[in-house]
Formats: structure tokens, C-alpha cells, sequence
């Protein structure tokens, strides 16, 4: 690499897709370097399944895809950013590539299914070949064999290169020989076997993302795999095309580490983010070349400010009374988690504990150990509170008892997964994980299980010897990171709905609230440990755009409001006559997301109705509709929420607006300023509310009328010229734009090395006020739990101490020094930005 690596001051996130090009992305460019932006962050680029609004599904690893403009339309969007300024950064997708129809898009691929374990590309994929008597499960098909052979035939294909298998859009590739065999010998005959797609959850036999069969893993740590999936991208760095780096779900590879270390040397160090959740109380392992995660902990610790911990335990227990919801199916966090765990590790990853298992029987058998294995121990485990007829404990011996043991630990990993490395002592902070899972299970399963579970415990901490060992090492900790993606950010925030903005990605509705302390110590150890890492407010997975979550704070504020209006829709929708709610939870689920939105559309609000209660698996699923219910729910919605009395929702909305713009400003603020490189997600630079994709993944848009669609927007110039914003509107772009030309002007003050202090306001009003100190230049303010200060009187009596010197308000222009009212200095905004005069 010849290029130096640089640091982004900023990056503005854009969804890339057919409808929105290299060229789309080009025409902002103008605009964004206006608004302060250092580096446009792309979503995936590398060719994927045709139509593909997203990108994370990729078919060639080779090719720029082709619906963008190609690999020369993303040089000459590169080239368009060099000359305002900018740089691009990736997003690469290193986990996993589509199974597509038709198939032979996926070229690795389509050779596999041809030739087998023999092929050359066979080593590139996360393929049991020893479960189906060496065949790949293709579960494709809408009914069992038996019932599709009608629809299955051989015919010639000019693009898949000769005679192929067509199942309606799909092709699949003919063993050598195997062409004129009639047709059930030649479906006997593959490397594959066509399954309906039901036996997905059972049977399947190669890793996949999470639950997602139509994403095959890639085994990227081997170093040819690597080497042919990322030359592209390397290329592109190595020319100087793009400058940086975000890489997807890094939990799903099979050493997280290693492959960090290999592409920071591949790339020369350059600027690279993980898509790392972390817990409140987890850290990035220390060993990871990168600069950071994503940012989801920090939003974590935004949101929390703005959250209100008594109001939300009001929430809580008011939701309880409403829904009527038992403790584990909805009712309370921690029993709801646990219950959702067990139905994910039992239904839908049976097939992946299903190869852990033989991995774990292969991996004794190997090395036998001193202890009884526990045959017969399975009788009974996973009986714990809760969890019910959904633990599905294998009564049997053996195999059985290993299943349990195996589940008993998954369900316990109380984040996303360990990182032990096969062959290398396991780290203080993964012994202590296992050992604590370990020790939780065994107070709650069965005695006679307690043996089987240290086994266990050992294998997935690395300490017993061999390849099958070590196979289920690395295993152990995918199938755990799956678990806990599609436990609590699939289906326990769908089903746990006091506060919908708690249930959001890197947040826990067990911890609702972050204090100033807490924040500062945050933003201390960020700047000691990973200055440069990424932040986020709003990404395309958040289940809902920031100011929305923002809004729905407002709540926790107050508590006694949302139960007096909610209660009061039942005697409306009576005297209206509309429909009533299938049941409470959705009813409460589908007011609380109206009131998010402020003024509900149908034909946005309906489809992330359904999701949710299609995700939450209470009453529907997407594998098991049960359509008279979701059109119960969908009636409901369309007719009563956004219908009759969305004019109720606005007005409700409209006695929380003034608080939620504080919130809004105040956390856009605190992003844009704390340590770390913030990504701003498009047009967030305004208000923004959107529910979950598809819902947030429109196209890039200016929404400023009167104005080109991509120059620079006249009233942005205005703002910065200094004229008075109209609307929390306004408000929001001009803070957006001084805070990131401020970043972009002065690394000084808000780089890798700048300096963080808190800033301590004194009075009785204190509490709400978040100040901090950047590099001795800039001071930041914002405005906490607004509408809970103007119930204690305001700001009255409480000062800021600002440093020494003359400070002017870069949103405002007023100057101030010495020891401020808080009265004086936040009379006109929420929140205040002070430069040295």
C-alpha cells in the first residue's frame, strides 16, 4: 500500500442500490462537503443478487456491481469526493455470499454443487460434508420431492453454460455424467440434495447467517479464501480509490482476531470499524487491528441520557398492567430473553446444534475424557423456570445429553460469543464467561447433566486436544453469536414493548439509563483505548431512526401522560366504532410506534407492524402465518391508529415536541463531538423518522424544498452565514453542519488525540446538563431530560464554570465567560457549542 493511512473526521453513510447509483451518490457530493463531511461510507458494492436493495448479499467477489455503474463508476465517484475534499470508505461483507436463483450467479459456488468436495472452491465454504453422506442440503423447494418432481426438469441454459436442473427461477449445476439419467436417479446422483424448505431448521449442513439459508458462509480464514474474496477491494485501497474499511458481522468469522490482523496488513493499517455489539459491560478484545466498532455502544450511552430511569420503570410496570403479558412472554426483560433463547436454540438453530453435537461426540471419541460422559443425563434438562415445553430437552443418552448440555451453555452466554482461539490458552475475560455459564446451568438443570456440561464448557474454551476439538471451539462461538442476534434483537425486543426505543441495537432494556458520570467515564476510556473508533446515532439495522427513539424518551419523562392517553383510546375506538386491537400487546406495540412517528402512515406503519409481531413469535411467525391474525392486526392498525385517530396520535405527539427536539439536538450534539469519528446516517442531518428496514433504507434524498436535489442547499448556506433557523428543522441541519466543519477544521480539538474533559455544572439543576471540554477548544452543552428540569423550575440558580477566556456560541454568536447561568447560556437553544472568542 502506497497511500497513508488517514483517519475520517466524519463519515456520511449512503445506502447504495439500483434505484441509486455511483452517479446518484456523485450528485451529492457538493452538498455533503458543504455540510462538513470528510469521507462518504458506502454500503456494500462488490456484485450481489440482482435487485438487492441492501448489498450484503454477494454473488462475486471480483466485480463492482454492475447496477451501480461498475467498477469505473465508483472511480469516478472516487475522483468526484477528491475534488471536494472527500474520500469513501467500504462496506465489506467477509461472512458470507448468497445462494442465489438462479445459482450459477455465485460462481464458486455453482462449482461446488457441480463437482463436490473435489472441487477446488470447495475449501472456500462452511460445508459439513460428512452429515448428508457427502451432499450439500439446497432446501429450495416449496413442497417434499415427491411432490415437485412435475416441476423439476433438464433443459438447456445458455448463461449457466450447458444442461441444468430448473426449479422455477432456479438452476442448479448437473454432475458430469449425470445428465440423461432419468430424473429421480439423477436427483439421487448430485452433490446436492433439493430438500423442501421447511428441513432448513433440522437438516441443513453449511453455516449460514444466523437463520438465513440463502447466505452460505465463507471460511475466510483460510488464506487463499481470503486472498481471492478481498483482491478487489484491496486493489481499490491499494490505488487509492477508496481510504477505509467497515466490516459486517466480524462474529460470524471464525477467528475474528486473526482476520483483522491479516487485513490491517493487507491494507497497511488503514482506517477499519468492526460491526461489534457490545454489552454495556464488554469491551473490544484488545488483540483486533482496528480502529473501533461501529458505534452501537455509543448510542447506547446517548440514548441513555436522555432516558429517564424512574419514568421508564414507571413505563414498565404500567405496560405490565395494560398488556396483562406473562413475566417470560413479554412481561419482564430478563425471563422474556431467556424464554426467547431457548425457543431460537431449539426451533430455529437446531440444525447448527445439531453439528456441534456430532462435532462434540467425534471430539470425545477422539480424546475420551476422564469424566463420565453423562448418558442418560439429558432426562429433564432445560426443565429452568421459563423456559417450559420450549426447552425441548432429548431425553436420551449420549447424543442426547451432549444436545442439552450444549443448549444449557448457548442460552447462558450472556453476550454475543467467547473468543478463544483453538490451540492458544482462552482469555481471563472468555474463562470467566464460560466457567459463569457453566456454573448458572448446573444450578438450574438436572444433577446428573452437571458432568456433561463441564465437557462442554471445556471444549468451547479450547482445552481438550485434536481438529474436533477445536472444531467446536470455533463452532461453539458462531452458533453463540447467532443465538444472541436472533434471540434478543429478533424476537425479545419484539415481544418486551414498555419502551420501544430501548429495544433497539447495542441497547438493554435491563439498563435503561446512562448518568453524565457514566457518560464521561465512556468517553474517557474511548479515548484512551480506541480514540478513533466509529459512532452512530441512526445506521440502516437500527430498528428506528434516532429522533424517533428520541421522541418515545420523552415518555420516560412523562409516564403519566402516555397512561392517561393510552387508556383513553379504548372508549375512542368504541364511539368510533373501529376495530379493536387482536390483543392488548399489539395494541400497545402499534399506539407507541404511532406516536414515534407523530403522524402515522399506513403503508409505512402497517408493514413494520407485521414484522414485529412476525418477529416476536407469539401469535404468528414468518414460517408459520397465521394470516387470520395478521389481518386482525393489520385492520386494526390501518383503520384505528392510522385512520380515525391519527389526528389523536398528532396531537399527543404534539404536547412531546418541545422535549424531543431538545433530546434531538442534544444527542446529535454529544455524537458529533464526543470522542470517536461519527457516521452520520443519510439525511439525519434533519429530523429523520423511520421504523425498520425496509422502511430505513430509502434512497439518499435532500429534503430541502426550493433547492437543487443534490446542490448545496441554499438555507444551509444561510444558516452558516448566520441567519436564525426556522424550526427544530433548521436547527438540527445548522448544528449538524457547524459541529462537522468544526471537526473537519480542527483536528486539534476533536482528532485521535485531542483531549476530553467533563465539565461540571453546580446547582440544583446540574443533572441536566452534559458539558464537556475537546482538546481546550471546544466546549459542548446539552440540554437532559428537559421536560423533568422544567418541572423543577427551569435552569434557575445553576451555573456552568466555563475555562478561562471569552467563549462565543458558534449556533448563536453570543459570547460568554466565567461562571454562566445555564439560563443565559441555553436561553435560545437546548443546546450550545463554544468556541475561544
Amino acid at each position: 500500500m502506497t497511500a497513508t493511512p488517514v483517519t475520517p473526521s466524519s463519515t456520511y453513510r449512503i445506502q447504495l442500490q439500483p434505484g441509486f447509483t455511483f452517479a446518484d451518490a456523485a450528485g451529492a457530493v457538493p452538498y455533503l462537503a458543504a455540510l462538513g463531511i470528510t469521507h462518504l461510507h458506502l454500503s456494500p458494492v462488490l456484485e450481489a443478487v440482482p435487485g438487492s436493495r441492501h448489498g450484503y448479499d454477494v454473488v462475486d467477489h471480483t466485480r463492482v456491481r454492475a447496477a451501480f455503474g461498475g467498477e469505473q463508476g465508483l472511480r469516478e465517484l472516487s475522483r468526484t469526493a477528491r475534488e471536494h475534499g472527500l474520500g469513501l470508505i467500504l462496506d465489506i461483507v467477509p461472512n458470507h455470499m448468497a445462494v442465489p436463483a438462479p445459482e450459477y450467479l455465485n460462481g464458486p459456488l455453482w462449482a461446488v454443487l457441480r463437482d463436490g468436495p473435489s472441487s477446488p472452491y470447495a475449501p472456500w465454504f462452511d460445508i459439513d460434508w460428512d452429515a448428508l453422506g457427502g451432499r450439500v442440503l439446497l432446501p429450495v423447494l416449496g413442497e417434499p420431492v415427491p411432490d415437485v418432481l412435475g416441476e423439476l426438469s433438464v433443459v438447456k441454459d445458455k448463461a449457466a453454460g450447458g444442461r441444468v436442473l430448473r426449479y422455477y427461477d432456479h438452476r442448479f449445476p448437473l454432475r458430469a455424467g449425470t445428465e440423461d439419467l432419468p430424473l429421480p436417479e439423477l436427483l439421487e446422483a448430485q452433490w446436492y440434495r433439493l430438500a423442501y424448505w421447511r428441513t432448513a431448521r433440522t437438516e441443513l449442513n453449511y453455516r449460514r447467517f444466523f437463520t438465513i439459508s440463502d447466505l452460505i458462509a465463507v471460511r475466510v480464514e483460510r488464506p487463499e479464501v481470503f486472498e481471492a474474496t478481498h483482491a478487489t477491494v484491496l486493489g481499490l485501497l491499494r490505488e487509492g480509490v477508496v481510504d477505509g474499511l467497515r466490516i459486517d458481522h466480524p462474529d460470524g468469522l471464525a477467528d475474528p482476531a486473526g482476520y483483522l490482523r491479516r487485513l490491517a496488513e493487507a491494507t497497511g493499517g488503514r482506517w477499519t470499524v468492526v460491526e461489534k455489539i457490545l454489552q454495556r459491560d464488554e469491551e473490544l478484545p484488545s488483540d483486533w487491528a482496528c480502529a473501533g466498532t461501529t458505534g452501537y455502544d455509543a448510542l447506547d450511552r446517548v440514548d441513555g441520557l436522555f432516558t429517564d430511569p424512574e419514568g421508564a420503570a414507571e413505563l414498565a410496570d404500567f405496560y405490565r398492567e395494560f398488556t396483562g403479558v406473562p413475566d417470560d412472554r413479554g412481561g419482564r426483560w430478563a425471563a422474556t430473553a431467556r424464554r426467547a433463547a431457548y425457543r431460537v436454540v431449539t426451533h430455529d438453530l437446531a440444525a447448527e446444534v445439531a453439528r456441534l453435537t456430532r462435532s462434540a461426540q467425534r471430539a470425545l471419541a477422539a480424546a475420551p475424557p476422564d469424566a463420565d460422559t453423562g448418558a442418560g443425563a439429558g432426562a429433564g434438562a432445560g426443565a429452568e423456570a421459563g423456559a417450559g415445553a420450549e426447552a425441548g430437552a432429548d431425553g436420551g443418552a449420549g447424543a442426547g445429553a451432549l444436545a442439552d448440555a450444549i443448549r444449557e451453555l448457548l442460552v447462558r452466554v450472556p453476550v454475543y460469543r467467547p473468543y478463544v482461539r483453538p490451540g492458544q490458552p482462552a482469555a481471563d475475560a472468555d474463562t470467566a464467561l464460560m466457567e459463569g455459564a457453566a456454573d448458572r446451568a448446573r444450578e438450574q438443570c438436572p444433577t446428573a447433566l452437571s458432568p456433561v456440561l463441564d465437557l462442554m464448557r471445556d471444549l468451547a474454551l479450547g482445552r481438550r486436544p485434536g481438529e474436533d476439538a477445536a472444531d467446536f471451539c470455533v463452532r461453539f462461538a458462531q452458533v453463540a453469536s447467532a443465538l444472541h442476534a436472533k434471540s434478543v434483537e429478533d424476537t425479545s425486543f419484539y415481544r418486551y414493548v414498555p419502551l420501544l426505543s430501548l429495544c433497539e441495537v447495542g441497547r438493554d432494556p435491563g439498563h435503561p439509563a446512562t448518568t453524565p458520570e457514566e457518560f464521561h467515564a465512556y468517553c474517557a476510556r474511548l479515548l484512551r483505548e480506541r480514540p478513533a473508533t466509529g459512532t452512530v446515532l441512526s445506521t440502516h439495522d437500527t430498528k428506528r431512526s434516532a429522533d424517533l427513539r428520541l421522541r418515545l424518551a420523552v415518555l420516560t419523562e412523562r409516564p403519566a401522560a402516555w397512561r392517561e392517553w393510552l387508556a383513553a383510546r379504548d372508549a375512542r375506538a368504541a364511539r368510533l366504532g373501529t376495530p379493536a386491537a387482536p390483543d392488548r400487546h399489539t395494541q400497545y406495540t402499534v399506539f407507541q410506534t404511532g406516536v414515534g412517528l407523530g403522524f402515522c402512515s399506513p403503508d409505512r406503519l402497517v408493514p413494520a407492524v407485521l414484522k414485529a409481531v412476525r418477529e416476536s413469535g407469539l401469535r404468528t411467525s414468518w414460517t408459520e402465518q397465521d394470516e387470520a391474525y395478521e389481518k386482525a392486526v393489520a385492520d386494526f392498525t390501518d383503520e384505528g391508529p392510522c385512520g380515525v385517530q391519527v389526528y389523536d396520535i398528532g396531537e399527543f405527539t404534539g404536547t412531546l415536541e418541545r422535549y424531543a427536539a431538545a433530546n434531538s439536538l442534544g444527542a446529535a450534539l454529544l455524537h458529533l463531538t464526543m470522542p470517536g469519528v461519527p457516521d452520520v446516517y443519510q439525511g439525519t442531518e434533519y429530523p429523520v423518522y423511520t421504523l425498520v428496514d425496509p422502511d430505513n433504507r430509502g434512497t439518499l434524498h435532500q429534503p430541502e424544498p426550493g433547492t437543487n436535489r443534490f446542490g448545496v442547499a441554499r438555507t444551509l448556506q444561510e444558516l452558516l452565514d448566520g441567519a436564525e433557523p426556522r424550526g427544530f428543522d433548521q436547527a438540527k441541519l445548522r448544528l449538524t453542519a457547524v459541529a462537522l466543519r468544526l471537526r473537519r477544521e480542527h483536528p486539534e480539538w476533536y482528532g485521535p488525540a485531542a483531549a476530553y474533559r467533563p465539565l461540571a455544572a453546580a446547582g440544583p439543576a446540574a443533572a441536566h446538563a452534559v458539558a464537556f471540554v475537546r482538546g481546550e477548544g471546544a466546549v459542548s452543552v446539552a440540554t437532559r431530560l428537559p421536560a423533568r428540569l422544567e418541572d423543577a423550575g427551569g435552569w434557575d440558580g445553576t451555573v456552568l464554570p466555563l475555562p478561562p477566556g471569552t467563549w462565543q456560541d458558534r449556533l448563536t454568536g453570543a459570547r460568554h465567560e466565567g461562571r454562566v447561568p445555564l439560563a443565559t447560556l441555553l436561553a435560545g437553544s437546548p443546546v450550545a457549542l463554544l468556541t475561544p472568542a
